[in-house]
């Protein structure tokens, strides 16, 4: 079993690989396999990319996200309404999703559920 100091540099020098990434970034710490993430980024993409970067690496039992996501300066933050009604316009262009059995709900900014008519169902969208 690692120790937690090898922990900590093996998921470090994993975010360090994902190329979206800086390393300064990303704050680790790990304690008994339990990794915690802290730090500011400006993309989602690169919340996602530093996770899914230490669930890989092996001796990570669990991982605790704390990544905030802040906007550069160049963007606005659009709230829920705005989000939401973006998804309904460009599911509606997609011949192949049937629209009327998608319903979209936005939540704090983001969208993280995806419902149909068979009940909910969690998605990275």
């Amino acid at each position: 079993m690692k120790t937690n100091a090898e922990l900590q540099k093996d998921v470090q020098d994993a975010i360090r690989w994902e190329p979206l990434m800086h390393a300064a970034e990303i704050g680790v710490t790990a304690k008994d396999g339990v990794v915690t993430l802290t730090g500011i980024v400006d993309s989602y993409s690169k919340k996602v990319e530093a996770e899914e970067a230490a669930k890989s690496v092996a001796g990570v039992k669990a991982v605790v996200e704390k990544i905030e996501l802040k906007f550069n300066d160049g963007w606005t933050k659009k709230d829920d309404n705005e989000i939401a009604t973006e998804v309904v316009n460009a599911l509606k262009w997609n011949w192949q999703i049937p629209g009327e059995r998608v319903k979209v709900r936005s939540k704090e900014a983001g969208l993280p559920w995806r419902e149909n008519s068979r009940g909910t169902i969690r998605r990275k969208l």
